[in-house]
């Protein structure tokens, strides 16, 4: 790529960071999904585990390589949580032609166990 190229994609990765981010820590720019197992947690165990998910800053090479912050893993009372981000159109029916543009992308961010996965 040559350096204009790396820097429009430098650019909208740290866009698509910043709004995936919003999302998993204020809920705002998106959907929340959850599973079933999660929404039938203890209310406390939930709210635990959407703080967790919050201030998850825990990101690596290995669980974020594409440095958009869409995927992260926490732990609550020994059970493992997986959250997820995922950029759709407009209409969800396919994925979204431009993640770091709001105008036309929906961010659904899904709370699951891992058994769910």
């Amino acid at each position: 790529m040559e350096g204009h190229e790396q820097d429009t994609c430098a650019q909208r990765t740290d866009k698509v960071r910043e709004l995936n981010d919003r999302l998993r820590t204020t809920g705002q720019g998106g959907r929340t999904m959850m599973t079933r197992a999660v929404a039938e947690l203890p209310p406390q165990t939930l709210a635990a585990l959407v703080s967790a998910m919050r201030e998850f800053e825990n990101f690596t090479r290995e669980n974020d390589p594409y440095g958009e912050h869409d995927f992260g893993c926490v732990e609550i009372e020994n059970e493992s949580y997986f959250w997820k981000i995922d950029a759709y159109d407009v209409n969800f029916e396919f994925g979204s032609p431009d993640p770091s543009d709001e105008t036309v992308t929906c961010r659904v961010l899904t709370i699951m166990h891992v058994s769910d996965w």
